[in-house]
């Protein structure tokens, strides 16, 4: 995925408000920006922090720029690191029609949010093909890295998250296949685990749901100044 126009660079001043951010253009002037990202971004929103933003050309837009990256040091030294948690649907989008990921290939049918479980859930994706089971596959955004190389989900607590993985537990027993796929924005980890510390009983729901069959997968991005892609799978392991 390139970025549909160059990316603006600024400096960090201040994210406040969860959705909003100041920052300091090249020029010296402070803009209001809006921040797709929900979560505690910890390590991520340090003020004085190089960051990169997208114009949407939106003019009734009452923030019509998003910050999209930033450069930090997770303990690899400096890199830059997507926080624009609505960016790996379509990170994904693109890796299943280029047939990336092995274990979600060759689905002939792609639909998006679709409708399904007991409450009032809207999976990311359902991929289908006649010859086999559906699949029912939810994605999830990670930047969190408290350790060099270990990205980790979730970096706050997330009913919501634990209530996908029930519907994705629930999808089972229809007789598909159900697949959470977390895809980390920060090129240089290579292991992922669960932040069972910040929220225990998202942890919980993970090890139910995988003991009953949810498949579970972490796949990294390159992450550049002119887009994003999906790269490589890394393993799960028992932080």
């Amino acid at each position: 995925m390139r970025f549909s126009s160059t990316l603006i660079p600024a400096t960090l001043a201040r994210r406040y408000k969860r959705f909003l951010a100041d920052v300091v253009l090249p020029s010296g002037e402070v803009m209001t920006v809006h921040v797709a990202n929900p979560g505690a971004m910890t390590g991520l929103d340090r003020p004085f922090s190089r960051v990169w933003l997208s114009d949407s050309g939106n003019a009734l837009r009452k923030y019509p720029h998003t910050w999209e990256l930033v450069e930090t040091d997770l303990g690899s030294g400096p890199e830059i690191v997507g926080v624009n948690t609505g960016q790996p649907h379509q990170l994904v989008a693109d890796a299943l029609e280029a047939g990336l990921i092995p274990e979600l290939r060759n689905y002939p049918i792609i639909r998006r949010e679709v409708k399904y479980g007991g409450e009032r859930s809207r999976v990311d994706f359902l991929l289908d093909d006649p010859a086999r089971r559906p699949c029912y596959l939810e994605v999830k955004n990670v930047h969190l890295m408290r350790k060099p190389r270990l990205a980790e989900f979730p970096d706050s607590v997330t009913i919501r998250g634990a209530k996908h993985l029930r519907e994705l537990a629930g999808a089972l027993t229809t007789g598909a296949r159900a697949v959470l796929l977390f895809v980390i924005q920060i090129s240089s980890a290579e292991h992922f685990a669960v932040a069972r510390d910040i929220d225990p009983a998202y942890a919980a729901a993970f090890d139910r749901a995988r003991a009953l069959g949810v498949e579970m997968l972490a796949w990294r991005c390159k992450v550049t100044l002119d887009g994003i892609e999906i790269a490589a799978p890394v393993s799960i392991v028992d932080a």
